[in-house]
């Protein structure tokens, strides 16, 4: 039983993990506290003794072979278990923990969701610490499952696929507006839909994908608007459009929280549109310590609170 692990030095797992997560030699022997020649060397041994390259370098970084891309979800999943397991018989308390919980997130995801969470967290548990990760896609699962981050804080579409290893927390809902700077010469009192396609567009673009929901839904109708300018952050968009005569379409609490009210004027969207469903995603297999049951819970009455806010 077990062969493969007892013809291997089980540091050699750690050292894996840690490669497969920063992609940099540098980076993990920081993690393990180590030397990079060490740790390469270390890495040298754990390919002879799995016959495989693992990793190749491509300048800096290191790029995980197939073999370790089959390897790794699972590897992280049981060093995570193993971790908790030793450490089981702690109990968990919040006031007195000193964890740091990783987040994949947006600048809009963070805007909207981390100073309320942030604001919970210091009258219960002031000695944790969060850690925001720039999010490379919808429900970052491979951050997920190799243990970059705890959560992702990103919004789902209908056309997204469903993952039997991911759980969701569901999170708050948020209608469309489109933003136009307040001294626009053509958008005044009301926006209509040919006013809408007869203007430049900012769009933003976090995670690069060939189509938003804005656009799906305007390809419906079969018609496109005009984009003049693309960014893959929001936090340059309100400046665009308040000097210039371009407009933008955002969730409204991006418009409340990062606009302002002065220099834009906000409309609804001049056709239908799915409104924004922000949620929050965890791995199934790595979520199984007391703390995160904890962080769970908290995040479930942060988005009652923020849902129970915009009804009201």
């Amino acid at each position: 039983m077990h062969h493969e692990l007892r013809v291997l030095d089980m540091n050699l797992l750690l050292v894996f993990d840690a490669i497969y997560r920063h992609r940099r030699i540098n980076s993990a022997a920081g993690e393990l506290a180590t030397s990079p020649s060490a740790l390469s060397h270390a890495l040298s041994r754990l390919r002879t003794t799995l016959g495989d390259e693992l990793f190749v370098r491509q300048g800096s970084h290191m790029q995980p072979t197939a073999r370790a891309h089959v390897i790794a979800p699972g590897l992280s999943a049981a060093l995570n278990a193993m971790s908790e397991s030793l450490r089981s018989a702690n109990v968990f308390r919040p006031e007195n923990s000193t964890q740091t919980f990783r987040f994949a997130v947006t600048d809009y995801t963070a805007a909207v969701f981390f100073p309320a969470l942030v604001t919970r967290l210091q009258q219960t548990a002031p000695g944790i610490s969060v850690k925001a990760i720039y999010s490379t896609g919808y429900d970052s699962l491979e951050d997920l499952a190799t243990g970059k981050v705890d959560f992702a804080i990103g919004f789902q579409t209908p056309e997204m696929r469903h993952h039997s290893q991911l759980g969701v927390i569901e999170g708050f809902r948020d209608d469309y507006m489109v933003a136009v700077s307040s001294r626009h010469p053509r958008i005044t009192d009301n926006l209509t839909l040919e006013q809408f396609l007869a203007e430049g567009h900012v769009v933003v673009n976090p995670w690069n994908e060939a189509r938003g929901t804005i656009d799906q839904e305007l390809e419906k109708l079969n018609i496109r608007r005009r984009t003049v300018v693309e960014l893959p952050s929001l936090l340059s968009a309100p400046a665009i459009v308040a000097n210039s005569e371009l407009i933008t379409t955002l969730p409204e609490r991006a418009m409340a929280t990062l606009f302002s009210s002065e220099a834009l004027t906000c409309f609804k969207v001049p056709f239908s549109v799915p409104a924004y469903a922000l949620n929050v995603y965890f791995h199934n297999a790595r979520s199984v310590t007391p703390g995160h049951y904890w962080m769970r819970e908290r995040i479930q009455e942060l988005m009652n609170a923020l849902n129970h806010k915009a009804a009201t």
